[in-house]
């Protein structure tokens, strides 16, 4: 049976990955890492090198250079055992037997993951279980073949999470699907966190997505050029001032003040909370800055998005 890894450690990591198909490269030198219990988004304009990583990052494909390791064994050289604790769905729709039900289909998927070294059986009871999850319960015992998109999308996830996972990994998982969808493969995701599940999604739905990840890594030319943490934006408070270069001076080095720049007409810290406002406010007026006006700093994950890739 895999040994689990350490809390402490990453459940996933991507240790200096390049990608070249003949003499073509898709993907240079790509570093990233999900910790257990985080969401870690991949984002990018087509062609970026997104359905590639996670492909690699998965054991479809082999990487030129670098190193993947699913909780603590090599994806490529102990593909098996690093697989054992792994749900995914790559380029989706994840495909199944069209003549086949949904609950033949997972029962099959059940069965084959139950052979590799290291793999769990799945009940009758765990397969009814994700179907009601995915809200397939009346499609349960239809044939695939007369599913629409979006419910094969949630099939696929179905898959994914049936033999409860320690790394969920989805390439764009709800292409295709209504609002409803779309909302209840937020909440199945972030469930599956909440209970120290590692979820890497690629994804086109940025504003999204910036409602639930707690990271978001944006590829672009087969680059990943920068990576948002989307939790410390959650503590980011903007101050409209007088004069924002004697505010951040006054700021900064503060011990609830974790970062403060200049952004005029305001001043922008990261702060310990919302508790840390106040005395933000007070060392500010000491210090004889005017404050007009005081408030969360609202990230706009798209337009930064857009900024970064045209830039790179």
């Amino acid at each position: 049976m895999t040994t689990p890894a350490p809390p402490s450690a990453p459940a996933l990591t991507v240790r200096g990955l390049h990608k070249k198909y003949g003499s073509q490269p898709v993907l240079h030198d790509v570093n990233l890492s999900v910790e257990p219990g985080e969401i870690y988004a991949l984002t990018g304009p087509n062609g970026a090198g997104k359905t590639t990583l996670i492909r690699t990052v998965t054991g479809l494909a082999f990487p030129t250079e670098g190193e993947v390791r699913l909780l603590d064994h090599d994806v490529h050289e102990d593909g098996s055992r690093a697989r054992a604790y792994l749900g995914a769905v790559v380029e989706a729709p994840a495909k199944f037997y069209p003549q086949f039900t949904a609950t033949q289909n997972l029962q099959l998927h059940a069965n084959l993951a139950a052979m590799v070294p290291g793999g769990r059986r799945v009940s009758r009871d765990r397969i009814r279980e994700v179907l009601a999850l995915l809200e397939l319960t009346r499609m349960a015992d239809r044939r695939v073949g007369t599913f629409s998109l979006g419910q094969r999308q949630r099939l696929g996830v179905a898959s994914a999470i049936l033999a409860n996972p320690r790394v969920l990994i989805l390439d764009e998982p709800t292409s295709g699907m209504d609002a409803l969808g779309i909302g209840l493969i937020h909440r199945i995701v972030t469930d599956l966190a909440a209970q120290g599940c590692a979820a890497l999604l690629s994804t086109h739905h940025l504003r999204e997505i910036a409602t639930y990840a707690h990271r978001v890594g944006i590829l672009a030319g087969g680059r990943l050029v920068d990576t948002v943490d989307l939790r410390a934006r959650q503590t980011a408070f903007r101050f409209r001032v007088d004069d924002p270069h004697t505010a951040a001076r006054t700021l900064e080095g503060r011990p609830f003040v974790r970062q403060v720049s200049p952004r005029a007409p305001f001043v922008v810290a990261h702060l310990t909370g919302e508790d840390a406002v106040p005395a933000a406010l007070t060392a500010l007026t000491t210090h004889g800055v005017r404050v007009f006006e005081a408030g969360p700093d609202h990230f706009d994950l798209y337009e930064y998005y857009r900024e970064r890739v045209e830039q790179a």
